[in-house]
């Protein structure tokens, strides 16, 4: 009969979890950014057209996937919290980032979840 090194089986079995769920989490990171890429080009504010909407990309910077307006970036902040014209009023706020970041949290925990569970 043969000798089993029970340490030994352990050990690979938790390497191989271990990977599976790093490859698992890289993708629902890549998936989650894709969506949210998604939501914000799809213009559920009216207000938001063209150039602006188009610019919206996901990228990878080291281990994090990163959603940003390539196009007109200094146009996000303006956009969501709105800001003051030169004759002083007051722009009205568009909030169209934060909701599309609180539905990706959302729908990156559920695969997290799903990914840990198997």
């Amino acid at each position: 009969m043969p000798k089993i090194d029970l340490s030994k089986e352990i050990a690979k079995i938790l390497a191989e979890y271990t990977t599976e769920v790093t490859e698992g989490l890289e993708k629902a990171k890549e998936e989650t950014a894709k969506e949210t890429v998604t939501h914000l080009k799809s213009g559920r504010e009216p207000k938001l057209t063209g150039d602006y909407l188009a610019g919206w990309a996901s990228k990878k910077v080291g281990t994090t996937q990163v959603v940003h307006n390539k196009t007109d970036y200094q146009l996000t902040h303006l956009l969501e919290k709105g800001h003051v014209n030169r004759d002083g009023s007051r722009t009205k706020a568009i909030p169209h980032i934060k909701p599309a970041e609180e539905e990706a949290i959302k729908e990156y925990l559920k695969k997290v979840e799903k990914v840990i569970k198997g």
